[in-house]
């Protein structure tokens, strides 16, 4: 009944998760909410104002596929301050999210036969756009040792005569790694070898707490092979808007202003507005917002180090922690299922983002100091009561 290539298109497990979550609190369940990757801040307010007036002033119709030009200049002004590179407006394709663009990436590029490599444990999207074009999705490795930042040798060892794209992505989801400029370079330096193509998703980019952004776009000889993925979503706490962007070589952005035309038409237009004064406008939510995120990381990192049988690493940035819980005896799939039905605490295994997150949990801390609170409270007390000792960790 179904064409064969739906058996190819993966999920994103977080919003089944959340279903799951949402179906107990109809029943009258209170759950901990830590599974899904959302800002629980509200747009600034000076946004919202923006896209109301947008709405009044009839803001309503049709745009250009590609997005509104004002939009696409002032995107372009921001990548090329904050990236230290010179953009065109006419490398910008704004999307409605950030996701179009992975599925544009893959088919714009990918062939059958072509491999691409991607990280794991990583965002699920990247190998689900892989296969769906009926390319070969190799996943590189991201170890804790390592902080989970993707190895340059681990990148190198993996690419073979067909590989055509390299996916990466810093500040990481689910671990929060972040790539040191040497790893950059390098990589960088291995991209130009081989002639690939790097997807660069820096959708937390301006939520990192320790290091700098390093953007693939930025070292010599990779803006023209560097596909820069960005968005509004978690910077300005603007999921719900679904609005994101890409910049690339001028070939790329006409082959994805099409499959826009194709796919979505264009992104809503009052959305775009306000998102002029998203970036032109005050930053000092975004810096509260990064400053919170701050002061629940380091709680929350503190607080999984003294569970029975757990370890966490610090991440270096995005709103994620993705402990070690190979010690409490229990698969991670196993505790996903069992701490949500039993413990009330809706979180993620780290199988949902690939292989190598086998023996991991991904926790998102954008929620309260008082929630995180109650989710390791509760995290301990079903631990503690299925036997999983105090120094197990």
């Amino acid at each position: 009944m179904f064409a064969q290539r739906m058996n190819r298109l993966g999920t994103e497990t977080a919003f089944e998760v959340l279903a799951k979550a949402k179906a107990l609190e109809a029943e009258g369940r209170d759950i901990v909410h830590m599974e899904i990757g959302e800002p629980d801040f509200a747009t600034p307010e000076n946004i919202v104002d923006a896209g109301c007036r947008a709405l009044r002033e009839g803001h309503t119709h049709y745009g250009p596929s590609a997005g509104l030009p004002e939009l696409r200049e002032a995107i372009a002004e921001d990548v090329s301050r904050t990236r230290g590179i010179e953009v065109h407006p006419d490398q910008v394709v704004v999307t409605p999210g950030a996701k179009p663009i992975l599925f544009f990436a893959a088919l714009a590029l990918l062939e059958p036969g072509d491999e691409a490599l991607y990280p794991d444990p990583g965002f699920p999207i990247y190998e689900s756009v892989i296969n769906f074009a009926g390319a070969k999705p190799v996943p590189v490795p991201l170890r804790e040792e390592n902080e989970f930042a993707l190895a340059v040798e681990d990148v190198a060892e993996r690419i073979g005569p067909k590989t055509k794209l390299l996916i990466v992505n810093s500040p990481q989801n689910p671990t929060g790694s972040v790539l040191r400029r040497e790893d950059v370079e390098q990589i960088a330096q291995l991209a130009v070898e081989h002639n690939l193509i790097v997807l660069s998703d820096e959708v937390y980019n301006r939520i990192l707490f320790e290091g700098e952004h390093v953007s693939f776009a930025s070292i010599p000889g990779m803006q023209e092979r560097t596909i820069l993925v960005d968005g509004f979503s978690k910077t300005y706490a603007m999921t719900g808007w679904r609005i994101g962007y890409s910049v690339s070589n001028r070939q790329l952005a006409e082959k994805f202003a099409r499959l826009q035309t194709n796919s979505n038409s264009c992104t809503a237009t009052f959305t775009q507005i306000a998102c002029i004064e998203a970036l032109r406008g005050p930053q000092d939510a975004v810096d509260k917002m990064v400053a919170e995120f701050r002061r629940r990381r380091e709680f929350i990192v503190r607080g999984l180090n003294e569970l029975p049988g757990v370890s966490c690493v610090l991440p270096h940035g995005a709103f994620y922690v993705f402990p070690n819980v190979k010690k409490t005896g229990f698969s991670c799939r196993e505790l996903q299922e069992r701490m949500l039905e039993e413990a009330g605490v809706a979180l993620l295994s780290g199988t949902c983002f690939g292989k190598y997150g086998e023996g991991y949990l991904r926790l998102s801390y954008a929620t309260s100091l008082e929630r995180i609170e109650e989710c390791l409270s509760r995290m301990r007390r079903w631990l503690e009561e299925h036997g999983v000792e105090e120094n197990a960790g």
